[in-house]
């Protein structure tokens, strides 16, 4: 399949050889574990991810064919599915990670990710140094010789800052470090980090690769097959594993992931570029518009710029308190990536572990509101937007 487009290899995902046969869809293996007349292929299974399938910790043929399926949409050797977003992210930072080493990760980050960087300091003595997100030299300046890793985002939640990936990727290289990036807003649609120099790419498969608000997962793809097989096996340990039924339904969300993506970007550029000349707006921000300070990278990486923006109304945190009030087809709802429209405010639910310093270090205001755009008629949202702004 690696012939194909990205539009035809989400369709034809990856599964195991029956007799002589195959189910055009991949079914679910709904087990703990697997049952062997072989005691060597039983320890031999054990010890490796491409293995005999032994135990659902270790590996099933459902959540592998996912696994399979996001690392060649990735362009990667291997990928590890865990149980939730935060699981793959966790079962990278702590699979690599050592007490007294230094982490580099960019100034937006999600809050998720920021606070357990922040536990990582706190609890096992590991050091990190913000530096922008599109500034190579700024991260060449801040290798230690402790400099084990960096932490990239393609698109920033929730500002959308568009990473440098091929110049932070470069540098990171050039100093020996592994570079991580979450692709999670963009989606191997619209961006493979791989293919910019990252090491490792983490999804929370939650988001647009599920597509359908009904799952809880995430995944790590890897470039190599050494921190694949480091990684494996300490998530193995970590028990972060994928649960097969989530891993079913996120193969059946991946087969119209390219439809989707097109229709949430072509969603948001409609409603930001409006919400953009609204008066009682004071900024949007998504990397489509020419005023965005990502706009030229952006407009240089991706093929469009994704179904998720954040905007400030003139009145502050009052006036976007009000208007996540008033929507009626909107969801005030955690989560983006679904089908359905969601909103939120930043500061007191996704970042909320946050100090205000640490906001206004994300570019995240007191009144900022985040919009993930679903694929519902533009023009039905854009008159929700448009009572609720009243």
């Amino acid at each position: 399949m690696t012939d194909f487009r990205p539009e035809t290899r989400t369709v034809h995902l990856p599964q195991p050889p029956l007799n002589g046969s195959r189910s055009i869809t991949m079914p679910l293996y709904q087990t703990s574990g697997f049952v062997f007349d072989d005691p060597a292929v039983f320890a031999d299974g054990m010890g490796r991810p491409d293995g005999a399938f032994v135990y659902g910790r270790l590996s099933n043929p459902t959540v592998r064919s996912l696994e399979e399926a996001v690392a060649g949409l990735e362009g990667g050797v291997g990928a590890v599915a865990t149980g939730s977003g935060m699981g793959a992210i966790n079962s990278v930072l702590l699979g690599l990670l050592e007490p007294g080493d230094h982490l580099i990760a960019q100034k937006p980050l999600y809050g998720g990710t920021a606070a357990m960087i922040n536990d990582l300091v706190g609890r096992f003595r590991i050091e990190v140094s913000y530096v922008p997100e599109d500034d190579p030299a700024a991260l060449r300046e801040a290798v230690r010789p402790e400099t084990k890793l960096v932490y990239l985002e393609t698109i920033a939640n929730p500002v959308t800052q568009v990473a440098d990936l091929p110049g932070m990727c470069a540098a990171a290289r050039e100093a020996g470090l592994v570079s991580v990036v979450d692709n999670t807003f963009a989606s191997p649609i619209l961006c493979r980090p791989i293919e910019h120099g990252a090491d490792i790419v983490v999804h929370s498969t939650t988001k647009y690769l599920s597509g359908h608000t009904d799952v809880l997962g995430g995944i790590a793809v890897f470039a190599s097959d050494e921190l694949y097989r480091k990684v494996w096996y300490f998530t193995t340990k970590l028990g972060t594993t994928a649960d097969p039924f989530a891993a079913w339904l996120t193969l059946r969300g991946i087969q119209t992931l390219p439809l989707r993506m097109e229709r949430h970007c072509s969603n948001t550029r409609e409603l930001a570029t409006r919400l953009n000349a609204h008066p009682a707006v004071s900024v949007v921000h998504w990397p489509g518009l020419p005023s965005h300070p990502s706009y030229e990278l952006a407009a240089k990486l991706l093929p469009d710029f994704g179904g998720v923006f954040s905007f400030d109304l003139v009145g502050g945190r009052e006036a976007g308190e009000r208007f996540m009030s008033s929507v009626k087809l909107a969801l005030l709802a955690p989560s983006l990536g679904g089908v359905e429209t969601l909103i939120l405010h930043p500061a007191t639910t996704s970042h909320r572990s946050l100090t205000a310093e640490e906001l206004a270090r994300h570019g995240i205001g007191e009144g900022t509101v985040r919009v993930a755009v679903g694929i519902e008629h533009v023009e039905d949202l854009w008159a929700d937007f448009e009572q609720a702004l009243a």
